[in-house]
């Protein structure tokens, strides 16, 4: 039960006929206790269970899976039933175990309910062993036996009970999982309580050389468990309860390289909830955060499931090739597509699979293909899942480029491929977008007709795809680049130039090829100054500029546009085309300046 003070009156309907029958047994204890006469030496060893017992329900074994642990109260209750009877077993169980949680400051009703319990199962436990005579070795762990199963059943019975009273969910199933958790636990302790048993039977000062250590491991147990949890929780996330985005990176790594051991495949399928935002914006986020909890529960029937953030998750699929994972992928699709969400209604998925080695070799590489192909499946009508298909995918979309039957394809088949890479690098946002359209308005303002503004807006879109082919550890460094490093990065022109100058998209490609040429001549990659370089290529520079300076990178605060567009100003004549900025300053409105008109070149 939590300790909240507002309790379902069906917790009540069993709470209250326990705590009746428990306070009897308690009664019942004390009065049978008192009228029997102790040696002075029983009432001591009693009295040092019973603060023992207080010790022990302070501090709990943590048990994976149990919430509030496994006490060592079981322990201690069994050996003073089976040494002293029933009477001394309740009073010890009830009555130490309630002065442990009052400390602590539980909730009253709580407090009666655990004691009664406790106090029940030393009743029905010392009861049963009543029918067990004699005082042989047999005899006694027949007792210790009998002793700790029933206390176990009835406890068991009882602590499930209110359970299921309090969530509304089955009984069965709580008392079948609480069994499972707790029965290996449970039989080692009844193991604990028959070797002291004997040894206070031999003398009760030898026990101390068993109650001091099974203390001393419940507190070692404590800190233990603490600090894999606190590793656990690194790794986890605390909504889904999968594993986060760095346990998947670590996963998939360690994934790879077993797979690149063995010679196997592995197959990434990376999964997003459809119109996410919608479900948030309608019904809010606690709604949010319950539908991300259903679809968390469906991925983990599919493999080995994580949280990436917001509404993105991914399932590795180890030893599964290609087919086999698209059917795992559409399994979850209909899983989620089953679900019945009160209010909210039907709730899909889209899914995207990549697979090693047919597909991709690298971590980063293998994330970007699945990436990939998950965003042709929305592209596609969502509710569906595609494998990674470079001929289906980016070259059937950069085709669309030369050969779309309208500018709304090319846009959408640019903007696949710009969200590609944007997804690869530091910048935050749409940033290809941006000097997209950033570029556009440079050429209108320069008077560029209507149908070569276009081209560089595309162009312009495109600029970084050659990105596609950097590592993701160089794109995304907080700091310097090496000489090598910065080498690498500098080949994304002319990787972007070869994968659209085979298809046709003149003069695109040479645009892409030569957008970071300098006006000095300092540029790259073949060191053109001046009109040397075209004009489209010249534009891009300064849009991709001026976006790149005025949006947030992980190693520093964005500008303001006054202030980015003085740098520009400030590099007007070797870096960039001085008429450039002067057209992009009086677009942006910080100053009138004649655009002269120009025919792009």
């Amino acid at each position: 039960m939590s300790d909240s003070t507002a309790v379902p009156r069906r917790v009540l309907l069993l709470a209250i006929p326990v705590c009746i029958a428990g306070i009897a047994a308690v009664t019942a204890a004390v009065v049978t206790f008192a009228r029997t006469p102790h040696s002075l030496q029983d009432l001591l060893s009693i009295g040092a269970l019973f603060a023992v017992v207080i010790v022990a329900e302070r501090f709990p074994v943590p048990i994976e899976g149990v919430d509030a642990g496994v006490s060592l109260v079981f322990v201690f209750a069994v050996a003073t039933i089976v040494l002293f009877g029933w009477q001394a077993g309740v009073i010890v169980a009830a009555g130490a175990t309630g002065i442990a949680r009052a400390i602590v400051r539980r909730a009253p009703l709580r407090i009666a309910y655990n004691s009664s319990t406790f106090a029940l199962c030393a009743l029905g436990s010392g009861l049963a062993i009543q029918q067990i005579d004699g005082s042989s070795t047999a005899a006694l762990i027949a007792q210790v036996a009998v002793c700790a199963l029933v206390y176990e059943i009835l406890d068991l019975v009882l602590i499930s009970g209110v359970l299921a009273m309090n969530t509304g969910r089955p009984f069965r199933k709580i008392i079948w999982a609480n069994t499972r958790q707790t029965a290996a636990p449970f039989a080692l302790m009844a193991s604990a309580s028959l070797m002291l048993v004997v040894l206070w039977q031999r003398s009760p000062a030898l026990s101390v050389a068993l109650v001091g250590p099974l203390l001393a491991i419940a507190l070692y147990q404590r800190s233990n468990f603490a600090a894999l949890r606190a590793m656990r929780l690194a790794l986890t996330d605390p909504l889904t309860g999968l594993g986060n985005h760095r346990h998947f990176h670590e996963r998939l790594q360690r994934e790879l390289t077993a797979a690149e051991g063995d010679g196997k495949e592995l197959s990434l399928c990376l999964v997003d909830i459809d119109d996410f935002k919608r479900i948030n914006d309608r019904f809010g986020h606690p709604a949010g955060d319950r539908v991300l909890g259903q679809v968390a529960s469906r991925l983990r029937q599919g493999g080995e499931s994580f949280r990436l953030g917001g509404d993105e998750f991914a399932v590795l699929l180890p030893g599964l090739d290609e087919r086999s994972a698209v059917a795992v992928a559409q399994s979850i699709i209909e899983r989620v597509g089953a679900l019945d969400l009160e209010q909210i209604g039907e709730v899909t998925v889209s899914a995207g699979v990549a697979t090693y080695p047919s597909q991709g070799v690298a971590r980063d590489e293998l994330i970007r293909l699945a990436d990939s192909a998950l965003y042709w499946a929305k592209e596609e009508g969502k509710n569906r899942a595609r494998t990674y298909e470079a001929s289906a995918l980016e070259l059937t979309s950069l085709q669309e480029l030369a050969a779309g039957p309208d500018r709304a394809a090319r846009y959408r088949a640019a903007a696949s491929l710009a969200k590609a890479v944007d997804a690869r690098d530091a910048y935050t946002g749409s940033h290809s977008e941006r000097v997209g359209e950033l570029a556009a308005r440079i050429a209108r303002r320069l008077g560029v007709d209507e149908k070569q503004t276009e081209l560089i807006r595309l162009a312009a879109s495109l600029h970084d795809l050659g990105k596609l082919a950097i590592p993701e550890e160089i794109l995304r460094k907080p700091g310097d680049l090496s000489e090598s490093e910065r080498l690498v990065l500098e080949r994304h022109p002319q990787i972007g130039y070869r994968m659209l100058e085979s298809l046709g998209v003149e003069p695109i490609a040479e645009w892409v090829l030569h957008h970071h040429e300098r006006w000095d001549g300092a540029g790259y990659p073949d060191g053109l100054r001046g009109e040397e370089i075209p004009l489209g290529a010249r534009i891009i520079f300064v849009a991709d500029a001026f976006d790149a300076m005025t949006s947030e990178r992980v190693y520093r605060d964005p500008l303001s546009e006054a202030d980015a567009l003085a740098e520009l100003e400030r590099c007007a004549g070797t870096q960039f085309d001085p008429m450039i900025v002067d057209a992009f300053s009086a677009e942006l409105g910080l100053r009138i300046a004649p655009a002269p008109a120009v025919l792009a070149s």
